[in-house]
């Protein structure tokens, strides 16, 4: 799992590439569940609020830019 102080070194080019990634996987896990193929369910949750975090954090720089 990927936590927020790990998340806020990367630049914004990194954070856009590992969004990505983590919704083709998601989209991949999807695929797993549905046919039940899944083997780490717990993965499903832990990519959902992956990319929770890295939205948040890109909002959070574009609310600072502005600012400035």
């Amino acid at each position: 799992m990927a936590k927020k102080e790990n998340l806020v070194v990367k630049t914004d080019d990194q954070l856009a590439t590992q969004l990505s990634d983590l919704k083709r996987e998601q989209f991949n896990l999807r695929f797993q569940a549905a046919t039940n193929q899944l083997e780490k369910p717990s993965r499903v949750r832990e990519v959902r609020r992956t990319i929770a975090r890295i939205k948040t954090l890109q909002s959070d720089r574009v609310r600072a830019s502005a600012k400035a």
